[in-house]
């Protein structure tokens, strides 16, 4: 399929080389394809970076690391506060491009600019509530000076789902905070990255502060990198397989880290939640993103008594929706991200049928070209199903019941991940209860959305270190200096 005229000016408009220290570097000798998912076509070939690439990225950086540490705050959110509005100013440019990119609904994309803005927006406001402290200590014979400085040279590796929110959720703080950063985007999605390097560029980010290094080899861009003892941090977003390798390496030079891994989420529906409120809420946990997110509701624990209701409820909704490619009219669900991972949806719906589940609407992958998979619902899954086990990354509700809620709460902990978690109850004492209990780092109580850039971002047990937003999002990328002060 070819592009419209529309679609190829916003391609042509970004640029395909290495945003080194600040300026544009053309003419690598290595580049790879960037494909539209809806029609598995060529987009865009992209300039490779290599360790050649890395470490040039991380000497500006270095270089340009006193610098902006002493920058003013305010002025640093100023440059926020600029790219903020340009990103508004674009947002349908923006949109349409992550659209081509990534396949999601340009209805989506639109709100995943705008909820990557925020984050900007956000951390301009933080940028000048640094704070530290000063005391007299307990003997009275000096006093605790307590001071908060940047970390220094950071790497941000981001994902291809949300690629323009996971780089702003990471570049914001570190902005903020002082520090100067080499980011990595995902090599399924880096248009979007690149672009954002042109809008920070022309929000007037100092030249050494930012490195955009798109690669199809990272595990040789970042080998280097690490054992470079002028990077001082790390933060990552993906699978917990793959943020347990960066562990292992970020070991060696003992690196400050922030791990935002994978999820397997619970969507827990008491037998006297308002089912309304439920099933909408179990439509944006689900199908945010065509629920390829950390954050999608991946096992539905329903109480029996309510369970049919709610399934069938679910499935008109979910078999209602328009499917097809995200930049047509009405779409509602685009392709997943590519065959693989519309091949693993495939393997654990086709698994979780053989195993007795049964099939509400969808189930299966379409035909022709695209990696599109139908909004799918199946009832009985067992717990032990892998489909319970793993996260699905598609358009795909596998419900299972309960009948009590320790039941439920065991259920839901059931699992070595640990990011989020919905409850549906209409009563507060177990609302509160269940929320005590549930092994997660964020809950949404009758509601399924979460993500908020006012608010920690972050899990528990394998889903992660650390959090991203929130007032406590800056502290990443921070260190805190206690002086001991004498007074004679």
């Amino acid at each position: 399929m070819t592009l419209t005229e529309p679609e190829r000016r916003v391609v042509d408009a970004v640029p395909k080389g290495t945003f080194l220290g600040g300026r544009w570097v053309d003419g690598a000798a290595d580049t790879f394809p960037v494909d539209d998912p809806s029609t598995g076509e060529v987009l865009a070939e992209v300039a490779s970076a290599g360790p050649a690439e890395a470490l040039a990225a991380l000497g500006a950086a270095s270089t340009a690391q006193a610098a902006w540490a002493a920058h003013p705050p305010r002025e640093r959110a100023e440059i926020l506060r600029r790219a903020y509005e340009l990103m508004m100013a674009r947002v349908d440019e923006l949109a349409l491009l992550m659209t081509l990119e990534m396949g999601k609904p340009v209805a989506e994309s639109r709100a995943e600019v705008a909820y990557a803005a925020e984050f900007f927006r956000w951390f301009s406001e933080e940028a000048c509530r640094i704070s530290g402290s000063y005391a007299s200590a307990p003997n009275g014979q000096g006093r605790v000076l307590v001071m908060r400085q940047p970390v220094g040279p950071a790497l941000l590796i981001t994902p291809w789902n949300f690629p323009l929110a996971m780089g702003t959720r990471k570049i914001g703080p570190a902005i903020a905070a002082g520090c100067t950063m080499l980011v990595k985007p995902a090599k399924l999605t880096p248009l979007s990255m690149l672009a954002l390097a042109d809008v920070l560029a022309e929000a007037g980010l100092p030249d050494g502060v930012l490195s955009v290094l798109a690669t199809r080899d990272s595990s040789a861009l970042v080998e280097p990198l690490f054992a470079d003892p002028r990077l001082r941090k790390l933060s990552f977003t993906g699978s917990t397989e793959v943020g347990r390798t960066l562990l292992h390496q970020a070991a060696d030079q003992v690196l400050r880290t922030s791990m935002e891994l994978g999820g397997n989420a619970p969507f827990v529906v008491f037998d006297d939640a308002d089912l309304d409120a439920a099933v909408e809420g179990a439509m944006v946990a689900k199908m945010r993103n065509i629920g390829e997110a950390c954050t999608a509701a991946n096992r539905f624990l329903v109480h029996d008594a309510v369970a049919g209701t709610f399934a069938e409820a679910l499935a008109a909704r979910m078999g209602a929706l328009k499917v097809g490619r995200g930049t047509e009219e009405g779409v509602q669900v685009g392709p997943l991200i590519d065959g693989a991972g519309r091949d693993k949806v495939t393997e654990l719906v086709d698994e979780a049928v053989a195993d007795g589940a049964s099939v509400l609407v969808g189930g299966r992958a379409r035909e022709g070209s695209g990696y599109f998979y139908d909004p799918t619902v199946l009832t009985g899954v067992a717990p032990s199903a892998r489909i319970s086990r793993e996260e699905i990354f598609g358009p795909v509700a596998a419900i299972g019941t309960f009948r009590s809620e320790d039941e439920a709460v065991a259920a839901a902990n059931d699992t070595p991940f640990g990011l989020v978690s919905y409850l549906y109850t209409r009563d507060l004492g177990r609302a509160v209860r269940v929320s005590e209990r549930l092994e997660t780092g964020m809950i949404g109580l009758n509601q399924g959305m979460v993500s908020n850039p006012a608010a920690p971002f972050g899990g528990v047990k394998q889903s992660g270190l650390g959090r991203e937003g929130g007032r406590v999002g800056i502290d990443e990328y921070l260190e805190t200096k206690y002086v001991a002060l004498a007074l004679s």
